[in-house]
């Protein structure tokens, strides 16, 4: 058990049906708090990757189907559920768990309630977030700094916030090479779900000005979501039907990571990164917005480089600069991969979490909590 207290009943919720960075956070969590001793539940969409996962290392899986913010057909069975079970511990994963937890009424008495908060949108300085963060729930994880500026910003209570930032296993990354063959083309990778808020088109047509300058270089983009089809007619208005694959959702990312050079995360908007961690304990160099959590995430100049977020112009310059030294860009993976090991571990994620539960069940948690470096 990563800490020497009685073991815990904890029920998650995750609805989310499709795999992100913050499915595999969840599978990360339950993981080791498995390892522990501790009793794991969880509540998530049946036919999602997350629950098969899940099955997989032995947790309890609960069908939860949620088609909105104000779908209200699960309330009643879920709050069944919690009676029933003498759960110390619920822990709302999504935004739309976030959103659920509204109308799961009183919690019973020993019963703490915690959300995690991902995204560093900006918060809506209204009613509904200072209810559901202050009142509905007793603790909120933010995943970085900014998004916890961004919760006392929005009218969070400091007491109710612990920083934790997202994690991974280094391990099935240690096994990649660091570098590829120096005297072929740099491959760049990309790693989302292709929504929006990830900013892949900026990528393209920062690929479509490297061509117009004579850098044909070529690009792997691995992940799906509502934009994929959006994505590749720009990829083939843009001239760039040979140089970008689209590779769809990618279960191996040890594999994926080996097969690039350069990993890119042009998000508009990111809490902090998963897939950036990824590329890292890879020993890839790391190109990203200077947004959220990235910029906490990226050290520029020593992991990888910032670029501002939703201007492929600049984009084009910095991919340019950094495959022009080669020998550079190894070092700023190394040097990556040496942060990830240090600062952001899945096995540290989840005892900064587990601590977290435990001070919620013992008493009042002072101030805002950095449970980090």
């Amino acid at each position: 058990m990563g800490s020497r207290k009685r073991p815990l009943r904890i029920l998650h919720i995750d609805p989310e049906r499709l795999w992100g960075g913050g499915e595999r956070q969840v599978l990360g969590l339950l993981e080791y708090l498995s390892r522990w001793g501790h009793e794991n539940h969880l509540l998530c969409h049946p036919d999602g990757p997350l629950a098969r996962a899940a099955r997989e290392i032995g947790i309890e899986v609960h069908p939860l189907r949620l088609r909105n913010d104000l779908d209200l057909r699960p309330v009643l069975p879920v709050r069944r559920l919690i009676r029933a079970a003498s759960y110390d511990i619920v822990h709302f994963h999504t935004k739309r768990a976030h959103a659920f937890s509204l109308w799961l009424g009183r919690a019973p008495r020993g019963l703490k309630r915690v959300v995690t908060r991902r995204m560093d949108y900006p918060m809506r300085k209204g009613w509904y977030d200072r209810y559901l963060y202050n009142r509905r729930v007793d603790g909120v994880v933010a995943i970085s700094e900014p998004i916890g500026a961004l919760l006392v910003e929005g009218g969070v209570k400091k007491e109710k916030i612990r920083v934790i930032h997202s994690g991974v296993d280094p391990e099935p990354f240690k096994k990649i090479p660091v570098a590829r063959d120096v005297s072929s083309p740099p491959v760049i990778g990309a790693a989302a779900v292709l929504e929006e808020r990830k900013g892949l088109r900026f990528l393209l047509e920062a690929a479509a000005e490297l061509k117009r300058q004579g850098r044909r270089l070529s690009y792997r983009i691995a992940g799906d979501g509502s934009q994929r089809e959006k994505l590749q007619r720009l990829a083939e208005t843009l001239g760039l039907k040979e140089e970008v694959a689209f590779l769809g959702f990618v279960s191996d990312m040890p594999a994926f990571l080996s097969s690039i050079d350069i990993f890119v995360l042009p998000s508009l908007f990111e809490g902090l990164g998963v897939a950036a961690l990824e590329a890292m304990a890879a020993a890839r160099p790391v190109i990203a917005s200077d947004v959220g959590g990235l910029r906490e995430l990226v050290v520029d100049e020593e992991t990888g480089l910032l670029s501002p977020a939703g201007d492929p112009a600049s984009l084009a310059r910095v991919i340019s600069r950094m495959v022009s030294q080669r020998e550079r860009m190894r070092a700023m993976g190394e040097n990556g991969r040496t942060r990830v090991e240090k600062y952001f571990t899945m096995e540290q994620m989840a005892k900064k979490n587990e601590s977290y539960y435990y001070d919620l069940l013992e008493g009042p948690v002072s101030g805002i909590g950095t449970a980090g470096r």
